[in-house]
């Protein structure tokens, strides 16, 4: 046989399985996650892998194709028939897809005018796609329910902050941020660790106790034992705070428009903050994205997202129209002479249809 007829034979159930593969991969993303963003992209992957399979010749492909003598037809393994769930399935086939492209990255080398590097290029977009399908299924799990997120800054003395902190965790929050610009490491420190160990009485009272999230400082984080770290634009990017935190604490990213949104998606962080809505006595910004940004957002993301930046009783329900069910807050309750009871009012608010 001609050589060349044995590589058009391979490319030609390569390109198969990576179709395939891909097809039941986009379907994952477009009806068990209903994400928009990640099904668009996943659907580029496809748009490209059709143009790099142009350069191939696809008259020759399909004369090489005999599924009757092929023997890999008729050997199969106990496993390839068991999946357990749509999870399991989406797996097995993000394995299917990135094999195929391997294979037709290697084999279409030989060929003059090859389109291996655009397969290359492909399966490492399929990689960083695979984590962020993965992330945003874990998160909604571990965050599907949260959606009032605390900015706690130190106070001026210790036992203030404990006295506060004590009573915050007794209403119904989900999350608290330990967030203070002014504080030194010592201080953030010791006020996290408090902080870690007032939450972890109240879940061994309780059975629950809010989610601890550590302001810009992995490090802290890890030494505090936080259940996670914020960053924002200006500070460590996503893969550097993973490799401080590791694999299992959260990551959330500050995000100021639609295209950093996105990218925090593709980076593989577990939740967003979206904002600024409103000004705010915390942070200052040049310009307010507004409720469009929580619109467009909305529309296009489905990863834990918080609407933040000046949120209070009065404009809640105009982010709630804005598509947004969880919110990030400080000033709005840390002001009030009953910081309880404003959190019970938010609450309901939010879990309202």
């Amino acid at each position: 046989m001609n050589p060349d007829h044995e590589l058009f034979r391979i490319l030609d159930a390569a390109a198969n399985r990576a179709r395939e593969g891909l097809r039941v991969v986009e379907d994952y993303a477009r009806f068990v996650l209903n994400d928009p963003f990640l099904t668009e992209q996943l659907k580029q992957v496809r748009h490209e892998l059709a143009g790099a399979m142009q350069a191939l010749p696809a008259a020759a492909l399909l004369a090489q194709r005999d599924t009757l003598t092929d023997v890999g037809t008729a050997i199969s393994t106990a496993a390839e028939d068991q999946r357990h769930d749509a999870a399991h399935v989406l797996v097995a086939n993000w394995k299917r897809l990135q094999e195929a492209l391997r294979s037709l990255e290697e084999f279409s080398k030989p060929l003059p005018h090859s389109p291996a590097k655009q397969f290359e290029a492909l399966r490492y977009r399929c990689y960083t796609l695979e984590r962020a399908l993965a992330v945003n299924a874990a998160s909604k799990q571990r965050l599907g329910e949260a959606r009032l997120y605390l900015l706690l800054d130190c106070r001026a003395k210790l036992e203030a902050f404990r006295a506060l902190a004590m009573n915050l965790i007794e209403a119904p929050l989900d999350v608290i941020q330990l967030r203070d610009k002014q504080a030194d490491d010592r201080k953030l420190l010791e006020h996290g660790m408090l902080l870690r160990q007032l939450l972890r009485e109240r879940a061994a009272s309780h059975g629950r106790a809010p989610l601890f999230i550590m302001n810009d400082r992995p490090d802290l984080a890890v030494l505090c034992d936080a259940d996670g770290v914020h960053v924002g634009q200006e500070e460590l990017p996503v893969a550097a705070a993973r490799k401080i935190v590791g694999p299992e604490r959260l990551i959330g990213v500050s995000t100021h428009s639609l295209d950093q949104a996105r990218q925090a998606v593709l980076a593989g962080a577990d939740y967003i903050g979206v904002g600024p809505t409103f000004p705010s006595q915390t942070k200052q910004f040049a310009a307010f994205p507004g409720l469009e940004l929580l619109r467009t957002v909305a529309a296009e993301i489905t990863l834990p997202a918080f609407a933040i930046g000046g949120i209070n009783a009065q404009n809640l329900h105009d982010v709630r129209a804005a598509g947004f069910s969880r919110i990030a807050a400080g000033n709005a309750i840390l002001a009030e002479a009953n910081p309880r009871s404003m959190i019970e009012s938010l609450q309901a608010r939010l879990a309202s249809n």
